[in-house]
């Protein structure tokens, strides 16, 4: 794990702190599916396409998490959520597009602390489900 004095808490303030490409980080963004948490992985340089989720979960009950959602389901600030380690029951997806890359970095539980790690460690620690998640410019998966 590395900490930092200045922030890690988005994925640019993560790069720059490390002396990465932004594409190298991992976001963890939770999400609410009706009510149910969902911690979705993603790289740094790509957004989560909203209508992915909805045909994934076959609802449109999708939305972000509020920050006390994503703490209360979580135990991490929003900046700070690591890809596993949570204090609640969550799913797990990774979008399909990290395995572009061998090693990434992520939040380590503090706003300014990340961890390097392979993606493949990622994939077999989180045991998350692997899809396509990633907005795509100019389809309908671009929202």
């Amino acid at each position: 794990m590395k900490r930092f004095t200045e922030t890690t808490r988005t994925a640019e303030d993560a790069a720059r702190q490390i002396g990465t490409e932004v594409k190298r980080i991992v976001k963890s963004l939770v999400f609410m599916v009706k009510s149910k948490p969902v911690v979705v992985l993603c790289s740094g340089d790509r957004r989560v396409s909203l209508v992915r989720l909805e045909e994934i979960f076959r609802t449109k009950d999708v939305r972000r998490a509020t920050a006390e959602e994503a703490k209360a389901h979580t135990g991490y600030a929003i900046g700070g959520v690591p890809p596993f380690g949570y204090t609640g029951t969550v799913d797990l997806l990774l979008d399909e597009d990290l395995v572009r890359f061998e090693t990434v970095w992520a939040a380590a539980g503090l706003p300014d602390a990340v961890f390097e790690i392979s993606v493949n460690d990622l994939e077999r620690l989180t045991a998350a489900e692997s899809a396509a998640i990633a907005a795509i410019p100019g389809t309908q998966w671009e929202r």
